[in-house]
């Protein structure tokens, strides 16, 4: 039989990724605002595609919570509320944590300097009220762990919770990490340099659950 022709589906696939990406960027940077209607002419508009890799990507985004979908009644960006952050931020606390028991005996001198490197960005970021750079200097310290650790699943479900996690940072309003932020980041770098894996991750569960207390009042309040 003649080798089937798969450029069709393959192109499909690209187009449902790309809308994808295109809109999850949207909502995470707010360009697309929480709660806002989702018209699939308008998007395939903008997109430059057709109805179905769309749907696929809007599917997609159902799936990871930045998108709504009642069928025959509407299509919108997910509303960004306080219980969002209360039932995020624990369970990226758990995965972290796991991933800084099982990372910090596989810590490099390489790997603590990383540590100590974006931790310094982290509180530089914060001494001159630099949001953007704060959190992306927080996600590169935690990420050191992450990478040590080389486990799939942790990177996996981490993927799968970045962008509400991005999304809630973003969008939400008030104050930045403090200073009870900076030393739980001193704790943690402490216990990871004297090979306390557990006390490593104890202290990341707390930062996590700490910038989670943080967002979900920021949040209550604007709402």
């Amino acid at each position: 039989m003649p080798v089937p022709e798969q450029r069709d589906a393959v192109d499909r696939h690209l187009l449902r990724d790309n809308a994808y990406s295109m809109l999850c960027e949207a909502i995470v940077d707010g360009t697309l605002q929480p709660g806002e209607p989702l018209h699939d002419e308008d998007l395939c508009g903008w997109l430059g595609l057709s109805r179905t890799p769309l749907r696929d990507a809007l599917s997609r985004l159902a799936e990871d919570g930045l998108v709504e979908i009642a069928p025959q009644r509407y299509t919108r960006v997910s509303p960004l509320t306080a219980r969002d952050a209360h039932d995020t931020f624990p369970l990226l606390a758990a995965v972290h944590a796991l991933a800084a028991e099982l990372g910090v005996p596989r810590l490099d001198l390489e790997a603590t300097e990383r540590l100590r490197a974006e931790n310094d960005a982290f509180v530089a970021a914060l001494t001159v009220g630099a949001a953007c750079a704060a959190y992306e200097a927080d996600d590169r310290f935690h990420q050191v762990f992450v990478d040590a650790a080389g486990n799939c699943e942790i990177e996996r479900a981490l993927r799968h919770m970045a962008p509400r996690l991005r999304r809630l940072e973003v969008l939400r309003t008030g104050a930045l990490p403090g200073r009870r932020s900076v030393a739980q980041h001193e704790a943690i770098l402490a216990r990871a340099a004297a090979g306390d894996a557990r006390g490593a991750a104890s202290a990341t569960r707390e930062n996590w659950l700490e910038l989670g207390g943080l967002v979900e009042r920021s949040l209550a309040r604007a709402g």
